[in-house]
């Protein structure tokens, strides 16, 4: 899988960064592999800025110790809204550039849903049904800690694709600690697939289902995501869901 690189090298903002990315080679590594790299989506100072804000309890609207739920071993917290930058910038545009991919996979899968063009009017769909509570969280691991194979639905209404970005860099703040995607296809053993990520790359990845085409026309796999081992240091992730949870 090739990561989507950029077609100009000064440091824009987030807004920028995102249209510059190769949005032609993340939809061909979608549809191959279930997920693609954004690379760079944000800089050293963002990624800084945004860990920075994990012990800030103030920020989030509750924390989860994976132990406790069978999830892994590390902690994550959901943010609160208003959602701090550059979230607030990259959640509706990350959106605007992958609902055209979302609306074909669900018409290829014969799933009855489509998306509408803006992230605002898809949340307001969600919280007409209940799902109020926002979803972007961010993720601390240290040695030892994992984080078990899973599907972040959160309720009824579900866009496809979600978005990971990882703030600390591996070889220098933490040892192990991979991104690892699952695939399991009809009647076969699964498949993983693990992204290789530096500090400030994305990976955009299938939520749960993904059509592939096959010798008889396009089949559904079922994807999972979890984060391997960490060996040593400290690792956090910032998680970008485009649907709120109940």
């Amino acid at each position: 899988m090739r990561a989507a690189t950029k077609t100009v090298s000064p440091t824009p903002d987030a807004f920028s960064r995102i249209d510059t990315l190769d949005w032609a080679q993340v939809e061909r590594d979608l549809d191959a592999q279930g997920c693609a790299v954004l690379a760079s989506l944000l800089s050293p100072d963002e990624c800084q800025a945004l860990a920075a804000l994990y012990p800030d309890d103030s920020r989030f609207r509750s924390r989860i110790v994976m132990a406790r739920h069978g999830f892994g071993r590390g902690e994550y917290k959901y943010f609160c809204y208003p959602l701090p930058e550059p979230i607030t910038s990259l959640r509706p545009r990350l959106y605007a550039r992958l609902v055209g991919i979302a609306n074909r996979w669900n018409r290829t899968m014969g799933i009855d849903i489509q998306y509408p063009r803006d992230n605002q009017a898809f949340l307001a769909r969600c919280h007409a049904a209940g799902q109020t509570r926002p979803t972007p969280l961010l993720l601390q691991y240290v040695e030892g800690d994992y984080n078990c194979l899973h599907q972040d639905l959160y309720g009824e209404h579900v866009f496809p694709i979600q978005v990971a970005i990882l703030l600390s860099e591996p070889g220098r703040d933490f040892e192990g600690g991979e991104f690892v995607l699952t695939e399991q296809r009809p009647r076969m053993q699964s498949r993983a697939e693990v992204v290789p990520l530096r500090r400030g790359d994305a990976v955009a990845f299938a939520v749960h289902v993904r059509p592939v085409q096959g010798t008889r026309g396009s089949y559904r796999v079922n994807m999972r995501h979890g984060v391997s081992r960490l060996r040593s240091g400290r690792r956090h992730t910032l998680g970008v869901i485009f649907h709120d949870a109940k």
